[in-house]
């Protein structure tokens, strides 16, 4: 099993057209994977499931 690859929320908020703010509010409101815990004072995303939100979000829009 291979070990998840961890995101910034700063390259985070560079791949979406997103503000940071909005994305601070979308994780409040449980609507955007939150960050784990890496350390004292580093989080980060698991890269996989900021695609997986994007996928979904497309493919809610398709419909």
């Amino acid at each position: 099993m291979a070990l998840p690859k961890y995101v910034s929320f700063t390259e985070v908020v560079s791949k979406l057209p997103f503000s940071s703010t909005h994305i601070r509010r979308l994780i409040a409101q449980g609507e955007f994977p939150k960050p784990v815990k890496l350390g004292l004072r580093r989080n980060a995303f698991v890269e996989q499931e900021i695609i997986d939100w994007i996928k979904a979000k497309r493919d809610g829009a398709a419909a």
